[in-house]
């Protein structure tokens, strides 16, 4: 039988299992044997991240091809216009590459989430707002990239959800194990 684990990663954690320079893990939070994160989250991000022992299973909620949805709160410095949140919907180009359309909304702050260590920082003069972002592709630092092209860099990320599985209920650190099921290609 497969195994599959959701885990709330916290602020600052390698998205790995070997330890580099004394820094925490993966191992530091999943203590158990023969899983491997499906997908990443850079280490100044938090929320869900899923940790399988099944490679079908894990390559088909990391690959894009299977549009598998990912949804992000994301605090971003100023109060993006609807211009802005266009711009993030319509695909931006980063450069390198240009983003798939996603979803963008504003959103109220999070009544539940947990303090951040170390606190995001804290501007009187610029005021802070929240956005829920769905991507179907995940590149490297891409919400981030994304936000500080529209004028609005991201203070502040956490994964909420990834396709049908769901970050609710855990705290930073604490894991749970669910069935183990390929989600229909397509998200949900």
């Amino acid at each position: 039988m497969s195994r599959l684990i959701l885990l709330n990663k916290p602020y600052g954690v390698l998205c790995q299992f070997t330890a580099e320079d004394g820094r925490q893990t993966l191992k530091d939070c999943v203590p158990v044997p023969g899983v491997y994160a499906a997908g990443r989250l850079d280490t100044d991000s938090e929320g869900l991240l899923l940790l399988t022992d099944d490679g079908t299973l894990q390559h088909r909620i990391a690959d894009p091809r299977h549009k598998l949805p990912k949804t992000y709160l994301v605090q971003v410095e100023g109060e993006p216009d609807e211009a802005a949140l266009a711009a993030l919907r319509a695909g931006v180009d980063l450069g390198d590459f240009v983003t798939r359309p996603c979803e963008a909304r504003r959103v109220a702050e999070p009544d539940w989430l947990w303090p951040r260590d170390p606190p995001v920082r804290f501007r009187k003069t610029v005021p802070t707002s929240w956005l829920e972002i769905v991507l179907r592709e995940g590149k490297n630092r891409q919400v981030r990239r994304m936000t500080a092209k529209v004028g609005h860099p991201t203070l502040r990320l956490l994964r909420v959800a990834i396709g049908p599985w769901l970050l609710e209920g855990l705290a930073p650190g604490q894991w749970r194990e669910v069935e183990a099921r390929l989600p229909a290609t397509g998200g949900r």
